[in-house]
């Protein structure tokens, strides 16, 4: 941590880049949280008819709502997919760019919708198709620019700066709630609100340069020299450059080498024919199944409706409550990407988070099975509103990031992308089903069915995880097949050995080696 903050200090263009590029998170964190939120809003509900009257027709209710909210997301699918070509054809900078033009002109359809239910789900989803693309964009984009040995800081900055959002969101509603007429003007701020950031953000990005790593897969090898040593704060004939250089140099001679031998296709092909890629591949499938079907997102996206079945009176209250589970939330993610990811391990991580839902999920479905809400069971109603920040925590540490994680260290490089790419997809299209059918699940599960469904996966994710997945804490990617020879129900069993770290250290050496090529490859440090 000292190592990043002294860097910053002496170079604040590379903090300002990062601060920059981070920015794409909060799309995708305000629509979880203000946006949401703001569907409850009086001004809204009266807008597009979701006010409850007596004797109406509670399904029809609950898929107008879902409908509203879930849109996005669905969007937010497609935008992932279709950014992953535009990342390589137009660089992760220009596709960044797009993404946040996409997203703000669906927002800006979407604020002046007035009324019409229609246009608001078309620009749900034309703005979704930016907010997905820039969760890909974004990261990728972190990765790429930041030392291997601060990789997961950088990156998890994303992570910081989409939740610190979501719960910003939520206090911005309850401002609103409190102190604006309930007009269109009153969700029509709340909505615009995260407009002036990423609009700043777009127009510091031109002073942003594209990743080093994208320029030398493009054989600009001089742009991406000075790239980095911008980044670094460097001179461009620095030894430390000069090895970092050669470095990506050399792993992206060997990605394209990969990529060259065999379509898309052809390498999906491959990792189900062999069986150690097989395993890996549908281990990761089982991990983003499991992970949206615990409820994460669908309690995210409606945990101001959650707080008052669970005794939380009044809208504002609520949105307060609401606010206060997107801090606990950005505390504990902070907690794991910052530490607890490599002091404890991913596979330790994952089973206790997934514990704690499974408990909080099991209290909450008693409550609201026996007394939701009730008056004199005033314990009971605040154990059930403590069980909500318990599933905050548990998420949090847990499946809410190790997939994310997981999906880019267990493959090698040939059928990484490819992998990892179809795993996102499922994320989304998963999160969009999680997200639509929970109001409907209330309604027809009575609330406390939907909370023991979730239960259940929790429970059956600890067995399946519990068994099937292994540490990789320690373990260099080149080594992760080593973890998945043998059966599958042996995985548990699988462990980092002391030749992890000899090997990451052999391999350093072997990439320094290869220093030279630099000045071969016709790139003046002069």
């Amino acid at each position: 941590m000292r190592w990043i903050a002294s860097r910053w200090s002496t170079n604040p263009y590379y903090a300002l880049v990062i601060a920059v590029i981070a920015c794409g998170g909060i799309p995708k964190g305000y629509d979880e949280g203000g946006y949401s939120a703001s569907v409850s809003l009086p001004s809204f509900k009266s807008d597009y008819n979701l006010i409850e009257h007596l004797g109406g027709d509670d399904t029809e209710l609950a898929n107008r709502k879902a409908n509203i909210t879930s849109f996005n997301v669905l969007g937010a699918a497609l935008g992932a997919l279709i950014v992953l070509d535009l990342n390589d054809r137009l660089g992760r900078l220009v596709a960044w760019r797009l993404g946040c033009i996409v997203w703000a002109m669906g927002t800006l359809i979407q604020i002046f919708a007035s009324g019409i239910y229609g246009l608001l789900l078309f620009s749900r989803i034309w703005g979704g198709l930016g907010a997905g693309a820039l969760t890909v964009t974004a990261p990728m984009y972190l990765a790429e620019i930041a030392p291997v040995r601060t990789r997961g800081l950088v990156v998890g900055i994303y992570m910081v700066v989409l939740l610190a959002v979501l719960a910003m969101g939520f206090f911005i509603n309850y401002g609103a709630r409190i102190h604006m007429a309930a007009t269109r003007a009153q969700y029509r701020l709340v909505q615009a609100v995260p407009l002036i950031p990423v609009g700043i953000a777009f127009g510091l990005s031109y002073l942003c340069s594209e990743t080093p790593r994208y320029l030398v897969s493009k054989q600009l090898h001089q742009e991406g020299l000075e790239a980095l040593a911008r980044l670094r704060g460097r001179a461009i004939d620095d030894p430390d450059i000069i090895k970092e250089f050669a470095a990506i140099d050399a792993r992206e001679r060997e990605r394209a080498t990969d990529l060259a031998s065999g379509s898309h296709w052809t390498i999906f092909k491959e990792t189900q024919t062999d069986p150690n890629y097989r395993q890996r591949f549908w281990l990761l499938i089982a991990m983003q199944t499991i992970a949206q079907w615990t409820g994460g997102n669908g309690i995210t996206y409606y945990v101001t409706t959650i707080f008052q079945y669970a005794g939380v009176t009044g809208d504002a209250s609520s949105l307060v409550s609401s606010g206060a589970y997107g801090i606990v939330k950005l505390i504990f993610t902070m907690a794991f990407t910052w530490g607890l990811i490599d002091l404890f391990g991913r596979r330790r991580c994952t089973l206790v988070g997934l514990s704690l839902q499974l408990c909080a999920h099991i209290y909450t479905a008693i409550y609201m099975g026996l007394r939701p809400g009730s008056a004199d069971n005033k314990n009971a109603s605040n154990a059930a509103i403590a069980s909500v920040f318990i599933y905050a925590v548990g998420w949090s540490i847990g499946l809410c990031t190790v997939p994310y994680l997981y999906g880019t260290e267990i493959f090698p490089t040939r059928i990484r992308n490819v992998s990892y790419a179809i795993s996102m997809a499922l994320h989304w299209l998963f999160q969009f089903a999680v997200v639509r059918v929970t109001p409907n699940m209330f309604v027809s599960l009575d609330v406390w069915g939907a909370y023991l469904f979730w239960a259940l996966i929790c429970f059956s994710g600890l067995i399946i995880l519990g068994i099937w997945m292994p540490e990789t804490k320690g373990v260099p990617i080149e080594r992760m097949g080593d973890l998945f020879d043998g059966p599958w129900y042996l995985r548990w069993r699988a462990k980092p050995r002391e030749w992890d770290v000899a090997s990451s250290t052999d391999m350093a050496e072997n990439v320094e080696s290869k220093e030279g090529h630099i000045l071969k490859s016709g790139v003046s440090v002069s």
